[in-house]
């Protein structure tokens, strides 16, 4: 089964300066999509969803251009500033391109957790829900509480969780994590990655069974339809390499059913991204 990669990033430090980034940190080399095109062959990933990793429209742009021109590449995440008056006419000339399927903002990095649900950006989700398009909640934990609350106030919103909320693995921690995101699971349009779990613990000391716990979590709050793989390269090249974090997904996965399997491996993302993957001659 040829794997559908729904959490991806490019990068080109020439263009854009992406402040999350330390200024001595190893991800600080350009990323390009030639270079992933021989992982994910190396890989069994056929086709990928590329998200922003820099809060502007420029790079939205850059990465719909990128998305005209690659043919592995058939989704892209990107950047509005919500609390823009204006964000439904910048949605609307993003969304001349069929390659944008949503948007996120780096909620993380805020300094009041409870940004997205103070600040004035619900008006902002609300445009992004009008136009069908979906929104990823880049979360931690202290992030988790206020999702139920911005879901309530856009209740169609076709949402999802990135990294599952970035649990403190490396410090073995499940609490308040696992109640939170359960809460969570709760909202019937909420779907969640399994992806970024690498770089949330020992980067240089991990193991599968340091992050089975975990995932074995996930599945349990979620349905498998509402559950997608990514690696999260290249941020995962943190902790490992692309082909390894294929691997140690489908790994965490081996008590799957293999409809399951199918599901958080591929069709999950195809059908939350409404991905136009082309059809095979004589399908």
């Amino acid at each position: 089964m040829k794997i559908v990669d729904s959490h991806q990033h490019f990068w080109d430090l020439s263009r854009f300066n992406y402040e999350w980034m330390g200024a001595d940190s190893p991800l600080r080399v350009n990323r390009s999509p030639s270079e992933l095109r021989s992982l994910i062959n190396a890989a069994n990933v056929e086709y990928t969803v590329l998200i922003q990793a820099h809060s502007s429209v420029e790079e939205t742009r850059w990465l719909l251009e990128i998305a005209n021109e690659q043919n592995f590449v058939l989704g892209v995440t990107g950047w509005v500033d919500l609390t823009d008056p204006k964000v439904g006419n910048v949605l609307d000339r993003l969304q001349e391109n069929k390659y944008l399927k949503g948007v996120r903002h780096i909620w993380e990095d805020e300094s009041d957790p409870s940004w997205l649900f103070t600040s004035g950006a619900v008006e902002g989700l609300k445009e992004v829900q009008r136009r069908d398009l979906i929104y990823e909640f880049l979360v931690r934990p202290p992030n988790l509480k206020y999702i139920p609350r911005i879901m309530e106030q856009v209740p169609d919103l076709r949402a999802v969780v990135d990294h599952i909320a970035k649990p403190a693995i490396s410090e073995k921690k499940r609490e308040p994590w696992l109640s939170d995101l359960g809460e969570v699971a709760k909202c019937g349009d909420l779907f969640c990655k399994i992806s970024g779990m690498v770089t949330e613990a020992d980067h240089l000391n991990w193991s599968i069974d340091e992050l089975k716990p975990y995932v074995d979590d996930v599945l349990g709050l979620f349905d498998y339809d509402r559950l997608m793989f990514g690696t999260d390269w290249p941020v995962c090249t943190l902790a490992a390499s692309y082909e390894s974090v294929v691997q140690v997904g489908q790994t965490l996965l081996n008590d799957v059913p293999e409809e399951g399997k199918a599901l958080i491996l591929r069709d999950t993302a195809i059908d939350f991204y409404r991905l136009d993957v082309p059809k095979e001659i004589g399908s």
